[in-house]
């Protein structure tokens, strides 16, 4: 098994053009993985290769370049199932990203299933997109939600999700890292209440996959979400994992070419999954550079990246503590690849506007989390969030433009 040892960052960095970048005459410190990842050239290069050589529209082409673009679309599919060990490709479906996938499961799944008196059960830490969509779809339904509290240290109560969970839940669906506070939830352990419950586990995992080793059949989610450009792959491809049985008794999320077996102006007869759902031309060259990112994050190893990552944000925790006025929102024993923080008298959007003149790009704001915001009394917060490129010099870097700022605004 691979180790931090393993990983030379001089050539992973190398790997990603962008890093060489400079922003106001300093170099580019990049930490603001959590909302995107960069990408390394070998999936720019895939991506071209495809676009200059294979680039036509899949199935049911007999061309070559369809045939081509065809084979390279469903072997990503194959490398998700492997990536995430589905039980077989069929189980992948491709969406836009982690937002699309959970609004696919509320239109397809919540609007058939969901009535009345049922219970979809959150937390205090979703992302908005693992909100809204459930909002609309009790609006449709009748149903309701519960929400789980989060403790002071930002961590899920479990007591709380006992005692919310019951015969009513039909859904439950939480992040499996918040994006907000990097805490690392249990899930494999929530699937198993939810599912003695008789409810459903759909698992937010956009902040999980670049970071962690994923088995769904493990962790026994009967959906899973992930976003392509977190994981340094490209913008507009993501994937929902759903179980066979689930996604077969589902009907189509939306109309159109690809997802039928027979059309006539009386009935139409919808494919069986996962082409029931990918209604359309889908974004075939974003899937071919989820491949290639797939591919380079194997090559890699992902228990020598999370371990890499542990400690760099144990050397960022470390380091910001001893900053004076500055507050680290979530401090859970089990953490993922953020840290959060507010600083005395500075706002983050002004925090963020001075680092960025230093170079440092970190997120500032709510972080489409606004009730957690307003668990933790908040407006917004600064977040630092690394990836396997980054060094503990540019952890440095982020400390030492935060005491600047302190000094500017003192």
């Amino acid at each position: 098994m691979k180790t931090r040892e393993a990983i030379d960052i001089e050539q992973i960095r190398g790997d990603f053009p962008i890093l060489r970048e400079t922003v106001h005459g300093k170099p580019l410190v990049y930490l603001d993985n959590a909302a995107t990842s960069q990408r390394p050239r070998q999936v720019v290069e895939a991506v071209k290769i495809f676009c200059e050589h294979d680039n036509a529209n899949i199935h049911r082409g007999v061309h070559m370049l369809s045939q081509r673009a065809t084979e390279q679309y469903e072997r990503s599919r194959k490398a998700v199932q492997k990536f995430v060990n589905a039980r077989k490709p069929q189980e992948i479906v491709f969406t836009r990203g982690t937002t699309e996938a959970i609004n696919f499961v509320a239109s397809a799944w919540g609007t058939k299933n969901l009535k009345p008196g049922d219970e979809i059960l959150l937390s205090q830490m979703e992302h908005h997109s693992n909100i809204v969509p459930w909002q609309m779809l009790c609006e449709r339904t009748g149903a309701s939600i519960k929400v789980v509290d989060v403790t002071d240290q930002g961590e899920l109560d479990i007591e709380d999700f006992k005692r919310k969970l019951s015969d009513r839940t039909k859904l439950v669906s939480l992040t499996h890292v918040s994006n907000a506070l990097g805490t690392i939830n249990p899930v494999k352990q929530l699937a198993e209440l939810a599912h003695q419950a008789g409810a459903l586990m759909l698992v937010d995992g956009a902040q999980s996959v670049p970071h962690l080793k994923i088995d769904v059949q493990d962790l026994d989610a009967d959906f899973f979400a992930f976003s392509g450009h977190k994981v340094y792959g490209p913008t507009g491809i993501g994937v929902l994992y759903g179980k066979y049985g689930l996604l077969e008794s589902m009907p189509p999320y939306q109309g159109g070419g690809d997802m039928i077996r027979r059309v006539t102006f009386e009935k139409t007869d919808y494919a069986e999954p996962p082409a029931r759902f990918e209604a359309g031309t889908p974004n075939i060259s974003g899937a071919v550079g989820l491949m290639a990112a797939i591919s380079y994050v194997e090559s890699i190893g992902l228990d020598a990246i999370a371990e890499h990552e542990r400690e760099l944000i144990g050397y960022a925790n470390a380091r910001l503590s001893e900053i004076d006025g500055l507050r680290i929102i979530g401090t859970a024993e089990n953490k993922g690849s953020v840290v959060s923080f507010v600083v005395d008298g500075i706002h983050p959007h002004d925090l963020g506007t001075i680092l960025d003149m230093d170079g440092v790009a970190i997120r500032a704001g709510h972080h489409c989390a606004q009730p957690l915001m307003a668990r933790f009394g908040v407006p917004a917060t600064a977040r630092a969030s690394v990836a396997v490129y980054n060094t503990q010099d540019e952890i440095d870097a982020l400390a030492q433009s935060i005491r600047k700022a302190k000094e500017l605004l003192s």
